[in-house]
């Protein structure tokens, strides 16, 4: 298998490459860096696709646009899609030892990265595929297919080549994180105040954000319970605006917990010290990759569908998504199979005008707990987090718990005592956060919520370190950052 990874390393050498900076660069220049990417991405968001007509999108299409920041129709059809999907393939592979990779090693971490794009860029043409030939924007003709799934696939190599620009030190984090932060707060403005008319009844004007929808309800006397919870199913009301807020304020308290770990310097006269471990451990990552993997079992199950089951008679197909067909192809709704019980129900109006939904949101609940919490425990062995990584770095910097010999092994049994829980933990209520707000129709979703305070807070952790190198360059020097 490192056989073929290593083919696979010296193809990828012939894709486009962003590289890195020769020197460090300033903080003013990556503000320029990552200011300009985040211009080009809102541009494509503009851009509609050519060849194709103006077509609705659905809810559960909708849903996933927040994740994966795309929008319908544009050149961000695809958004982010293939880099998480590709990265989640990656995980999975080495997490469960079918790639051998000892992600510690330089050479092996090489690999690993260089074939995570080349499999990004197979993503892209798979997902674009997957996207035209499944009847997304209609029935097309074969040379209009084509032209589509051209841009989209150049669309998204930009985003691709964008990502690493930040990524290699030219910006600021990723750009996987800053195109999520931005598609979320864009959802949250346009959900809340966006006063926008889409339609009415009872003798009101109902618009699209929740203030100016519920200072329409008040000031024409309509019931106050349309505001709390819009009967449409898939449009927040005034509950989602204040459980976004309530969330916000749970996971900004959540996201500043720490575990501190005693530790002394054996060199500097046992010098004291504590190792902080936070206890949202794993952080955001179980939910975007559990994100990616239901996504991609309803995008590819409604393309088996359309392409290999329009009647409806494979059973195989069937159990992994049944949809609903229509007059231009298979709808983004899932009825049945697999790829129903991963997507939240409709709402919480919803559930409540479908006593039979009630069994839906406790599988979906169920079933993204227990996703979140298995890549959390994947994540943290491929990712440097877990307990053997972390006392090997104790052990290499010196470094001892008090009460316990310099043993690699000894430490690495005391960690787990923190390390294993907090992973388990940490999945599992990241997993309960998203879905229970997904349930109670937040504004942004809950696990988009969930990712704009995390991406926020890597932010301002970012913001610090860059301060601290400019103001104090002996440190950055000191902690390898040159």
């Amino acid at each position: 298998m490192n056989r073929v990874l290593s083919i696979l390393e010296r193809i990828s050498s012939i894709l486009p490459v962003i590289q890195k900076p020769e020197r460090r660069v300033s903080l003013r220049d990556k503000f320029i860096w990552t200011a300009i990417v985040l211009t080009i991405y809102l541009i494509m968001g503009q851009i509609p696709l050519y060849g194709i007509s103006a077509i609705t999108e659905e809810y559960y299409a909708a849903f996933y646009r927040i994740i994966f920041a795309s929008k319908h129709g544009t050149l961000l059809e695809l958004g982010i899609g293939p880099i998480v999907t590709a990265g989640l393939i990656m995980q999975l592979l080495v997490g469960s030892k079918i790639i051998n990779l000892d992600l510690s090693k330089p050479r092996d971490r090489a690999i690993f990265t260089s074939s995570q794009k080349l499999l990004t860029f197979v993503m892209i043409l798979v997902e674009a595929s997957a996207y035209v030939f499944s009847g997304t924007y209609g029935r097309l003709s074969l040379d209009l297919s084509l032209i589509v799934l051209f841009q989209l696939m150049m669309a998204s190599i930009l985003i691709v080549l964008m990502d690493e620009l930040i990524q290699k030190g030219w910006g600021l984090g990723s750009g996987v994180s800053l195109f999520i932060a931005v598609g979320v707060a864009q959802q949250i403005i346009r959900y809340t105040i966006a006063p926008v008319s889409i339609g009415g009844s009872n003798g009101y004007v109902e618009y699209l954000g929740v203030i100016p929808n519920a200072i329409s309800i008040a000031m024409s006397g309509g019931p106050i319970t349309e505001a709390i919870i819009r009967p449409h199913g898939n449009i927040p009301g005034l509950l989602g605006f204040f459980t976004m807020i309530i969330l916000l304020i749970v996971i900004v308290y959540l996201q500043g917990m720490r575990i501190e770990i005693p530790i002394t310097h054996a060199k500097y006269g046992g010098i004291k010290a504590k190792i902080p471990l936070q206890f949202l451990y794993v952080s955001n990552i179980p939910v975007i990759l559990a994100s990616a993997l239901f996504a991609n079992i309803m995008l590819f199950s409604r393309f088996l569908q359309s392409t290999l089951n329009p009647d409806g008679t494979n059973w195989l197909i069937n159990t992994l998504g049944v949809f609903n067909s229509t007059a231009e192809g298979v709808s983004f709704t899932p009825i049945g199979g697999i790829a129903y019980y991963v997507n939240p129900p409709r709402g919480l109006s919803y559930i409540i005008a479908n006593p039979s939904e009630v069994i839906h949101a406790i599988i979906y609940v169920l079933v993204l707990c227990t996703v979140c919490v298995l890549f959390a425990i994947a994540w943290v062995e491929t990712s440097g987090l877990s307990a053997r990584d972390q006392a090997e770095q104790i052990i290499k910097s010196g470094l001892q718990i008090p009460g316990f010999r310099s043993s690699e092994s000894i430490i690495r049994e005391k960690l787990n005592e923190y390390i294993k829980p907090l992973t388990i933990l940490s999945g599992f209520i990241v997993g309960a956060i998203a879905a229970l707000a997904d349930l109670l129709e937040v504004i942004g979703t809950g696990t988009g919520i969930l990712l704009l305070v995390s991406i926020l807070w890597q932010y301002y952790q970012i913001l610090i370190r860059e301060r601290i190198a400019e103001t104090y360059p002996a440190i950055s020097r000191l902690i390898g950052e040159t």
